[in-house]
């Protein structure tokens, strides 16, 4: 066992949740590399349920899937029909319409976002899907149809500790919230930032950097901002959900910093053993965090 499999589990000792780590990744499309909960997963620390309604995205994501895994082909939001606009490619395929305008100031996207194809689709909500029994971790990237989701889902939000969703500063779909619409509906279910998973900046036309049409300079488009729940009111935490904070803030973001803090909080509710932070910091400094 390697070092860093050894601390993981450790961290789960000296938790000691009553159940895995629930994670739901709404938009899961592998196109953008390694999600956050690879480790977790792989560590039997969490279970996924995933959402793709592109169905070469589905057919690899059932093709490579482990037994904590399962992968739904449904398109999530409002619970209406709506109109899937398959783009060439994939990562820009939206509920909604791509806006040329926007596109005009990035010019490299503007063949990406072309649409090849357009399909009818009933989209669900996220408080109706039965297959979700618990919900700590939300992951969601759905090009523009965040807010959607998050209203769809409030009950199901509120068991939530931590949620991170791609969000736009300058958007490329017609109708599509901003970062600021997407930051005051999180902050309504108890959630403030945490920290940033990714930032994409992209050049504006029609400048291009070193012949690359690639190579940004300061413009923000998209990130990838994750939102916990908020730490300073921890009363609003039972328990479990402090354990999932704690375990999601280590394994997905190296939040160490967080994950002593809910120590704390279980330490004083004593709902952990006495000297968990101890622990911790202990399993941390053998791996040199």
């Amino acid at each position: 066992m390697t070092q860093t499999a050894h601390t993981d589990a450790d961290l789960r000792d000296i938790l000691a949740p009553q159940r895995l780590t629930e994670v739901v990744d709404v938009g899961a499309n592998p196109i953008d590399g390694d999600p956050p909960y690879l480790a977790m997963l792989q560590a039997g620390l969490c279970r996924v349920t995933g959402f793709e309604p592109q169905l070469p995205a589905l057919h690899e994501l059932t093709q490579a899937q482990g037994p904590l895994e399962r992968y739904l082909p449904w398109a999530l939001g409002d619970g209406g029909m709506h109109t899937l606009h398959v783009c060439v490619a994939p990562g820009m395929t939206s509920l909604l319409a791509p806006d040329a305008q926007s596109l005009a100031l990035f010019e490299a996207l503007q063949p990406l976002a072309e649409v090849r194809e357009r399909i009818a689709v009933q989209t669900r909500r996220l408080d109706d899907i039965a297959e979700i029994a618990h919900l700590d971790f939300l992951k969601i990237d759905v090009q523009g149809s965040e807010l959607a989701v998050f209203r769809a889902g409030r009950a199901r939000l509120a068991q939530a500790v931590m949620v991170q969703t791609e969000v736009s500063f300058v958007t490329l779909y017609k109708d599509q919230p901003t970062q600021g619409e997407i930051d005051q509906e999180l902050r309504a279910h108890g959630f403030v930032p945490h920290c940033f998973a990714a930032v994409k900046q992209w050049p504006i036309a029609p400048c291009v950097v070193d012949g690359d049409p690639r190579r940004p300079l300061r413009q923000l488009l998209e990130a990838d901002l994750v939102y916990m729940r908020d730490i300073r009111r921890p009363e609003a935490m039972d328990d479990e959900q402090l354990r999932h904070l704690a375990l999601v803030a280590h394994h997905c973001h190296g939040s160490f910093d967080l994950a002593l803090r809910c120590l704390l909080l279980l330490e004083e509710r004593r709902a952990v053993e006495a000297g968990a932070q101890q622990r911790y910091l202990q399993l941390l400094a053998a791996r040199g965090a």
